[in-house]
């Protein structure tokens, strides 16, 4: 084209077009009869599908829960690529007899993969948790009907198997891990045990029990103590009493000697026995005893082991008084009789002074003193012994005491591992026998299935070619081919149209046009 900035109209285009009708008609008439022939020569093939439902487990999911929890689209995947393996597709190609014509020039693996082609597994519309579709394009119609249907079969049997064999292998982990931290549970127990079994009494559950125990104890070592102070007083009160008692025997055994003395010479008078009134020694701790008593009482009841103690020690003491006033009367009549014996003994004149000697130590009431003093110290011995035993109890409660704090830190990492350890055994437990009722539940096929509800039917017209859409394709395919031919004609055509042309190409003024003359004149 000589000017390409030439404005053109409609007649223009006419005229171009009508100038490059071949340039048109021919591309346009190529295409579209390649295109028939192709849509008519092309093989057949054929298209069967089944739709597959993806049924719920019979059994709601409160009650039992499924191990399987995979979303459809996953485990359609998992079990396509199973399906879809060399395999079974070489199985499903040798029970039907597939590409019989195709295994004289390919290889067994390009059939597998032109097989694995075909086959289509989708999820339609908006239903993907609902069903699912399977098919497969083929050249013989009864042929692919079949092959969809054991497809169809496949999936479904795999699912099964996939879904038993996931619950087997959850159940089974399960049991494994169950089996394992049961073991360490009852490691962790028998360390705990044995912490508490060495540090025994000193845990941290026995503290109070230990305060109650050391007060109690502390109480008691006092009591010890105040009757270790009574009996040390009594027996410095028995002391004194043998002291006066010596003492009064010796002033009898002199005053005696100088009365018989100054009345050698006349006739025996009788000598009355010394009067010797001596104070009952338990009395005064007896009234002590009675008084702490009534203090008992006042803050106990009758069955507490204070009470019981002390009213046991006053009936020990009102028997040693009881027993102490007897001997005194003994004593006094004792005196009595001597006396009456001495009146009738016959006097002895002697003419010089006769010296009495008196041992207190033969006298029974010197003995009974002694015995009360030995008495005393055993009392005050055993109480000591008693004292010291409960002071060593007091000591052995203050250390534990003073070690529960460690105990209760090193019991506490013990009972922090072994809480966890329990709560993940209980959770595993859980776990594991819901996973036994799913295994059961898959096993009895009462899970999450695939059911067919609308199998694979023969097809009755060719999934492709489409002879239409090839034929409108190539309709449009030789428009566009003609219309670029005469485009790209009318662009490389270097001739003069009008003066326009001319005037552009050889810079010359044009000062007339003479008309295209036609053939025939009107």
């Amino acid at each position: 084209m000589i000017n390409p900035g030439k404005p053109f109209n409609v007649h223009d285009y006419l005229e171009v077009f009508l100038r490059r009708i071949y340039y048109f008609i021919i591309p346009f008439v190529l295409i579209v009869a390649g295109a028939g022939v192709y849509a008519f020569m092309v093989p057949k093939e054929y298209r069967a599908t089944t739709l597959i439902l993806v049924t719920p487990q019979k059994v709601p999911e409160d009650f039992v829960r499924p191990t399987v929890t995979a979303r459809i689209e996953d485990r359609l995947q998992s079990i396509g690529q199973e399906i879809m393996s060399r395999t079974r597709l070489e199985q499903v190609i040798d029970q039907f007899k597939l590409y019989q014509s195709e295994s004289r020039s390919m290889a067994r693996e390009e059939i597998v993969e032109l097989m694995q082609k075909n086959i289509q597994v989708q999820l339609p519309g908006k239903a993907r948790e609902g069903f699912f579709t399977i098919s497969y394009i083929g050249k013989d119609p009864k042929v692919v009907t079949l092959v969809t249907n054991k497809l169809a079969s496949l999936f479904i049997e795999e699912n099964l198997k996939l879904r038993e064999q996931q619950a087997e292998g959850t159940s089974e982990f399960l049991s494994i891990e169950l089996k394992a931290t049961k073991t360490k549970l009852e490691e962790q127990e028998r360390v705990i045990t044995a912490y508490k079994q060495r540090y025994m009494g000193e845990l941290p559950e026995q503290r109070e029990a230990n305060l109650r125990v050391l007060d109690q104890l502390q109480m008691q070592s006092q009591r010890i103590g105040d009757s270790i102070k009574a009996a040390q007083d009594r027996k410095i009160l028995i002391q004194k009493q043998l002291s006066d008692f010596e003492i009064l025997v010796s002033t009898a055994a002199k005053a005696q000697a100088a009365q018989e003395t100054a009345d050698s010479a006349l006739p025996p008078v009788p000598v009355p026995a010394p009067a010797m009134k001596v104070r009952n020694p338990h009395q005064a701790q007896l009234e002590q005893m009675k008084s702490h008593l009534a203090d008992l009482q006042a803050r106990y009841t009758e069955k507490h082991p204070d009470i019981v103690i002390t009213r046991k020690k006053i009936a020990d003491l009102e028997a040693k008084s009881a027993e102490f006033e007897a001997n005194r009367e003994k004593e006094e009549i004792s005196a009595k009789e001597t006396a009456a014996v001495r009146e009738k003994a016959p006097a002895k004149p002697s003419g010089k002074r006769r010296e009495i000697r008196l041992d207190p130590r033969l006298m029974p009431r010197y003995k009974e003193l002694e015995n009360q003093v030995i008495a005393a110290d055993l009392e005050i011995q055993r109480l000591q012994q008693e004292d010291a035993k409960i002071r060593s109890q007091i000591d052995r409660y203050r250390e534990r005491i003073e070690n529960t704090p460690a105990r209760e830190q090193g019991l506490a990492v013990l009972t922090r591992d072994y809480n966890n350890t329990r709560d993940s055994y209980a959770s595993l437990l859980k776990k594991s026998q819901e996973a036994k009722q799913a295994e059961n539940l898959e096993r009895r096929q009462k899970g999450e299935q695939f059911k067919v509800i609308d199998p694979a039917r023969i097809p009755e017209k060719p999934y492709r070619p489409d002879i239409t859409k090839i034929l409108l394709i190539g309709l449009f395919l030789g428009l566009f081919s003609g219309a670029a031919a005469a485009f790209f004609r009318g662009q490389m055509d270097r001739s003069f149209r009008d003066g326009g042309d001319l005037q552009l190409a050889l810079g010359f003024k044009v000062l007339a046009n003479i008309p295209r003359i036609g053939s025939k004149v009107s």
